[in-house]
């Protein structure tokens, strides 16, 4: 019996190995679905503060939880090492959303954490080996992933400032005004209409405000820096040339970058 069991668990893992792994029509089009899934996912735990008490609600949650618990034994049981893949940052976000997922009424004010999976997902080759194998290691990728940490950001602190003062602070009595405050505090607006109490509600603004700028002068720096490609130089390692480069502007050793015809 456990020949046996070892034996069907080795077919499972070089099955599912191809199709989280593979090139053929098949497994892209799996893993199509798979992402295609996540961002349901992603868009159900962005949206889910505003009926969270709803009678489906936890019916809905707990069914995503399966949903996540089969994904994640999948990509785990695919991993060609399957430890090296457990000690990998996108595995143990995955597991506190999980936990979020099982355990919803008692961790209800760290639900906003699920958003994180929207950061893993775009920072994933499982992502840009999939749906953008055109635009991997260049401008748009780095983009993207910056966009989608600065929108994991704003959803991560409009639920941790709507966990602690909603219902207990005037002027934050849903998810939709802690979204309006961390946007206008992000943006550094500042209307003034609505602003968070005592000292400690000042720090986390100034904590807010300056994290967020950062992010946002990342942004602008993946939008408006000169389009390179990401090659590695074989001499001095310089990551990132332009897209005409013959030679490596550091040590002119001479490169031989490919490009779409070649």
């Amino acid at each position: 019996m456990n020949r046996t069991f070892s034996a069907n668990m080795v077919r499972l893992r070089a099955r599912l190995r191809v199709l989280y792994h593979g090139q053929t029509p098949q497994a892209v089009r799996f893993r199509l679905g798979i992402i295609g899934l996540d961002l349901l996912l992603i868009g159900f735990f962005i949206a889910a503060p505003l009926f969270r008490d709803r009678p489906a609600f936890l019916i809905l949650d707990y069914a995503i939880a399966v949903v996540v618990v089969l994904d994640l034994t999948a990509r785990t049981l695919a991993a060609p090492r399957i430890f090296h893949w457990m000690r990998r940052f996108n595995f143990w976000i995955d597991i506190v959303v999980l936990i979020t997922l099982l355990l919803p009424l008692w961790l209800a004010n760290f639900a906003f954490l699920r958003v994180l999976r929207l950061w893993s997902l775009f920072h994933s080759d499982f992502f840009w080996e999939t749906v953008a194998t055109r635009y991997d290691d260049t401008r748009w990728e780095d983009t993207a992933k910056a966009l989608a940490t600065l929108v994991t950001y704003l959803f991560i602190v409009t639920g941790f400032v709507y966990a602690l003062y909603a219902r207990h602070h005037p002027g934050i009595d849903s998810y939709v005004d802690a979204l309006y405050f961390t946007v206008s505090t992000v943006t550094t607006t500042g209307y003034g209409d609505l602003t968070l109490p005592d000292t400690t509600g000042k720090l986390l603004s100034i904590v807010i405000m300056i994290s967020g700028i950062t992010l946002f002068v990342r942004l602008a720096q993946a939008l408006l820096r000169p389009n390179k490609v990401r090659y590695p130089c074989p001499t001095c390692g310089l990551q990132q040339h332009d897209l005409d480069a013959v030679y490596c502007k550091a040590c002119a050793t001479q490169l031989k970058i490919p490009n779409d015809e070649s």
